[in-house]
């Protein structure tokens, strides 16, 4: 794994900053955090703005809409769009993270022509229907049923914890096609229309006041046939796919955002005279240590994806599909950004409980890492059976 940057990388970060620093003064205030229709118009106008610059899909291969950078590139953007306060892919980071990748490596022609465009222009958004009010972190347990009826599927069911359901146009859905066969083989990957009859949402509550995640109900909801990505019953194979994209390289964008959080905090220390106490300085000093090695195992899964040195802008063996690697990112930076905020509280004092601070509902939304994108105790099952080749619990 290659860590140096070539000229033409250094110029790429030059012309991207330059960019960045034309566009970024002529933004209008961001909405309200409880005005979705208001964040989706932000959110996906700034993805227009990236699309006609040629930076939308940035890593993406070219035939499937993309540029077709080498991953250093990649890396190079988030880490500048985060450094220069760019906005983030927010209401459609499950069609641009997710949804869009998983399309690009597992749909048909028709399907990538159809769905990845509008993804990537921000025209389309898309959510995520996976949980199930049932099944808990056991995602194998869902039980929301798909009945083929000729050329449609008529699906009934429950979903929860469904992200931007209230302002979405699409969703990638989980359905059981097979209730006799394995709980693993029986399912399959759609995607549903979200103003289909019968699509009910309703719209959830976090400790941070937020309402991004909804509950979803299906009541014989028809879903052409066509719209399957994957072979029927195939689908759990496919949301592994989907799901070594969310835990290998969704959340590179908020390492970086951590790290600035960090130095912040080391300045903030100094200021207010906390930074003379030495067991939050060794505290500090462990997680600048922590965040730099993730950001190199964030280099190391995504050279692996790509099959060649980071880079090198090879496409071989990984496909484009980040490897069980993500499952060990995920779980230590679950713990990481909680021990961020855990330390942003130390050097606040008193302030940290102050609801407009910056930072507090940063803190509250840390809780749920170690539960979103699968958890801990599931990216700690991966990590013993599919890596140290452990045998399975009981």
């Amino acid at each position: 794994m290659d860590l140096t940057y070539t000229p033409e990388e250094e110029d790429f970060r030059a012309r991207l900053r330059a960019w960045l620093g034309e566009v970024l003064p002529r933004l209008p205030a961001k909405p309200a955090a409880a005005d979705w229709p208001g964040r989706r118009a932000y959110d996906t106008a700034w993805q227009r703005m990236l699309y006609d610059a040629g930076y939308a899909g940035l890593h993406w291969p070219r035939e499937a809409g993309g540029q077709g950078a080498t991953p250093t590139q990649h890396l190079i953007f988030l880490e500048e769009t985060e450094r220069a306060g760019a906005p983030y892919v927010g209401a459609n980071f499950v069609g641009l993270l997710h949804a869009g990748p998983t399309l690009a490596v597992e749909g048909s022609a028709a399907q990538r022509a159809r769905w990845l465009p509008p993804i990537l222009r921000g025209d389309e958004i898309w959510c995520q229907g996976f949980s199930e009010p049932d099944a808990g972190s056991d995602l194998a347990a869902l039980r929301t049923r798909a009945v083929r009826d000729g050329d449609s599927y008529v699906i009934s069911g429950a979903k929860i914890w469904t992200s931007h359901a209230e302002v979405a146009d699409w969703c990638e859905l989980l359905v059981r096609t097979d209730p006799a066969a394995p709980r693993h083989r029986g399912i399959s990957w759609l995607a549903m229309p979200m103003d289909a009859p019968g699509v009910t949402v309703r719209p959830l509550r976090t400790l941070a006041g937020s309402t991004e995640f909804a509950e979803m109900f299906l009541d014989e909801v028809r879903v052409p046939v066509g719209n399957r990505v994957g072979a029927e019953n195939d689908g759990w194979r496919v949301t592994m796919v989907t799901l070594s994209f969310e835990r290998g390289t969704a959340f590179v964008g908020e390492v970086v955002a951590c790290r600035r959080v960090l130095g912040a905090l080391a300045t903030a220390a100094r200021a207010n005279g906390r930074w003379d106490d030495a067991v939050l300085r060794r505290r500090l000093g462990r997680l600048h240590a922590e965040f730099a090695a993730l950001w190199r195992l964030i280099q190391w899964n995504v050279s692996e994806a790509m099959g060649g040195p980071l880079g090198a802008g090879r496409r071989g063996s990984g496909g484009g599909v980040p490897g069980i690697g993500g499952s060990v990112f995920k779980l230590r930076y679950s713990h990481v950004r909680q021990e961020l905020y855990d330390t942003a509280a130390q050097v606040l004092g008193a302030g940290a409980l102050d609801a407009d601070h910056e930072w507090a509902a940063d803190r509250l939304s840390s809780l749920s890492y170690t539960i979103a994108a699968g958890t801990s105790q599931i990216q700690q099952n991966i990590v013993a059976e599919r890596i140290l080749g452990l045998p399975k619990g009981r």
